[in-house]
C-alpha cells in the first residue's frame, strides 16, 4: 500500500514538473518567436498527454505492480486537482470538451502505467 501511494506521488510530481517546464518553454516561444496562438491549443493538448503518459510511466516503474491502477490514479488525481482549482478558484466546472480532454489524459496515463510496470530495471 505504501509503495503504491509513493508511486502515485512520484507520478504527480513528474506530471506537474513537466507541465511547469513545458508552460515556461511555451511562454518563451510565444514571446520571442513567431509561434502563433493558433497552434497553442494543439501543442498544449499534446504536452498534457505526453506529461500524463510519462507520469503514469514513472508511477508504474516505481510501483512495479498493477500499472493500470497506478496510471489511472495518477490521472484521476491530476484531473481532480484541476477540477478543484477551477471550481474553487473560478466557480466553473468541467465543460464537455474538458471531460474529453481529461479522458484522453486518463488513457495516456493508463498506458504509461502499464508500460512502466513492464520496464525491467537492473539492480
Amino acid at each position: 500500500m505504501k509503495k503504491n501511494v509513493q508511486a502515485i506521488l512520484y507520478g504527480w510530481i513528474t506530471v506537474f514538473a513537466l507541465l511547469l517546464f513545458i508552460s515556461f518553454t511555451l511562454a518563451l516561444l510565444l514571446r520571442f518567436t513567431e509561434f502563433g496562438e493558433g497552434m497553442l491549443d494543439w501543442t498544449t493538448l499534446g504536452a498534457g498527454i505526453l506529461s500524463l503518459f510519462i507520469g503514469g510511466l514513472i508511477a508504474g516503474v516505481k510501483g512495479e505492480d498493477k500499472g493500470w491502477l497506478l496510471g489511472g490514479m495518477t490521472a484521476i488525481g491530476f484531473s481532480l486537482f484541476i477540477l478543484l482549482y477551477q471550481y474553487l478558484g473560478y466557480q466553473v466546472g468541467f465543460s464537455g470538451t474538458q471531460l474529453l480532454t481529461h479522458g484522453g489524459f486518463l488513457v495516456a496515463s493508463l498506458a504509461g502505467g502499464m508500460i512502466g510496470v513492464n520496464i525491467k530495471t537492473s539492480t
